[in-house]
């Protein structure tokens, strides 16, 4: 599972990594860690995640036998679920010996930051903490706080970008830093996600079986949860097909809300196509089936969910997509106005949001010119700006640094 980029050997040391968000789940945070951990050196690290049972994403545990068979690395799966409790700070404490840990690595600080200190006594300092959107959500919160500055007594604590880090400080204000920062933001395959020969020969045979030959896809691939805003994009669509009355959205992904947003796109018909779970290498050439991507999310919760990137518009950039996003979180980081997409303000009123979005997709969907010109841009700026390579170089160096302080 290792590639041409994994860190180099390590000299006896490895990193027990303690996650909740794991393959073969899908996920923005479960590609965070595959994509991290399959450039680190197989022998630099071990893996606690919880068992797989048939989940909304469709998930099964035959999926996770086979991921886990051909990782490289151990990983160990709790029944239970990791959740920080001390039982799941016991079974780390006992696997970091197992396997000679000498420290750990949180991918997700919510909820996982609460097992800093209970590591700590258990004899395993915690190198690594990690935030996201979610964790900047929880900042405003009691509960929230309490987990972020649990997490503030790691080594390191990373971030995604300066809006996750400011909301994440305001959490720990007042509180002694211990730690370092360390910006760790996700990144792309610019291997995989490119319109290679095969690629394109896949999308001609996905435009079939969807039957949209020769028709104007506008697609969104993520989880179908409220926070993504696929809602949003229905609610859209009838005003784009007045201008363009042969447009298809393409919403590719599985989740939670399926049926409620089935349901809503009912009477729009074939204009509306639904994917269901697409495996995660045959995403590239499902983003590829689309001439522009959107990701309308909100911040819901009084900013507890919120999106923290969206990995997904980079992705879908790296395949030359022009993308459409909404000013939310740390979102504007996955795109540059003007020059790769359009980022729609946020606006509070639901409808004059939605009506943002139709204007947006329209005036793309009527100028070739503009797409291709911003799919070229895009990609150029991913490829000098997004690699994998370079969060996983810094992942390794912080591991390596780590637990030397």
């Amino acid at each position: 599972m290792t590639t041409d980029s994994a860190a180099a050997r390590p000299s006896g040391r490895r990193t027990l990594v303690v996650t909740n968000d794991f393959p073969p789940r899908a996920g923005g945070i479960e590609t965070f860690v595959h994509e991290l951990l399959r450039r680190q050196h197989p022998e630099s690290v071990a893996v606690l995640a919880p068992a797989v049972a048939a989940r909304s994403d469709g998930a099964t545990a035959a999926e996770a036998v086979d991921y886990d068979g051909t990782a490289g690395f151990p990983v160990a799966r709790m029944r239970s679920g990791v959740w920080p409790l001390p039982r799941l700070a016991d079974a780390a404490a006992s696997l970091a010996r197992e396997f000679g840990c000498e420290q750990a690595w949180l991918p997700s600080s919510a909820p996982h930051g609460l097992l800093v200190p209970m590591l700590h006594r258990r004899g395993l300092p915690v190198v690594v903490a990690t935030t996201h959107g979610a964790e900047a959500g929880m900042a405003a919160y009691p509960g929230g706080r309490a987990i972020l500055r649990a997490a503030g007594q790691a080594q390191v604590l990373t971030y995604l970008g300066a809006w996750t880090r400011s909301q994440v400080a305001r959490a720990l204000a007042g509180q002694r830093e211990e730690f370092r920062w360390a910006r760790l933001a996700p990144g792309v395959d610019l291997k995989a996600w490119r319109r290679t020969p095969q690629v394109q020969e896949r999308v001609a045979a996905i435009r079939q079986e969807l039957g949209i030959n020769d028709r104007p896809v506008v697609a969104c691939v993520s989880r179908l949860v409220r926070r993504k805003g696929q809602d949003r994009l229905i609610a859209a669509m009838p005003a784009v097909l007045r201008r363009h009355p042969d447009a298809v959205l393409l919403i590719v992904g599985a989740g939670p809300l399926a049926a409620r947003l089935r349901a809503q796109a009912q009477p729009l018909g074939s204009s509306v196509v639904f994917t269901g779970r697409v495996p995660y290498e045959d995403l590239p050439a499902y983003t590829a089936v689309a001439d522009v991507a959107c990701l309308p999310a909100r911040s819901r919760l009084g900013g507890l969910d919120v999106e923290g990137l969206g990995i997904v518009l980079l992705e879908a950039a790296a395949m030359g997509l022009p993308t459409i996003a909404a000013d939310t979180g740390g979102v504007p980081d996955a795109l540059v106005p003007g020059e790769t997409g359009v980022l729609l303000p946020a606006l509070t009123d639901e409808h004059s949001q939605v009506s943002a979005l139709a204007e947006a997709m329209s005036t793309l969907l009527s100028d070739a010119g503009l797409r291709a010109r911003m799919g070229e841009q895009g990609r150029q700026w991913v490829e000098r700006t997004w690699s994998w390579d370079v969060p996983a170089r810094t992942l390794a160096g912080l591991l390596a640094r780590g637990a030397d302080g």
